[in-house]
């Protein structure tokens, strides 16, 4: 188990490295580097309003887009001018991804856009107690009873 100052990750994916950068700074610009249709890749950066939601919601980073067409996010933090990589991807195999990714992953997202990917893991899901699409795929997720 990792765990970090806010939040703890359960991580069972062997080869799937984790970087912290999104905690060190808060604000920043986004980066999408996207495999499109023709089979080549393409830089998108983030509209301003896009780079606010991304910080404030870290699973929005990577979700949104088809299978197979995400391959790496570079982050760039406020006031510099060097990129940062906080997702990577090697054909099926995600290299990197940020805590701060990983603590706000949702099955629903695996499950929807990297079902081919190492991320979609039965062991990992098994791990943390995932029962639903909605739920957590890295940190805990503890189920709460309800008086009827």
């Amino acid at each position: 188990m990792i765990t970090t100052q806010n939040k703890s990750i359960v991580n069972t994916i062997a080869n799937l490295h984790t970087v912290d950068i999104l905690t060190q700074y808060p604000k920043g610009k986004f980066r999408h580097i996207v495999k499109v249709k023709a089979g080549y890749l393409t830089c998108e950066d983030a509209r301003d309003f896009d780079n606010i939601n991304m910080s404030k919601n870290p699973e929005s980073i990577i979700n949104g887009y088809k299978r197979g067409t995400l391959q790496t996010v570079q982050f760039c933090p406020e006031g510099s001018d060097f990129y940062l990589t906080i997702f990577a991807r090697v054909g099926k195999k995600v290299k990197i991804m940020d805590e701060s990714i990983m603590a706000a992953l949702t099955v629903a997202t695996i499950n929807g856009s990297f079902d081919n990917t190492n991320l979609m893991d039965m062991a990992q899901y098994k791990a943390v107690n995932s029962t639903t699409w909605a739920s957590k795929a890295f940190t805990m997720n503890v189920t709460e009873e309800v008086e009827a």
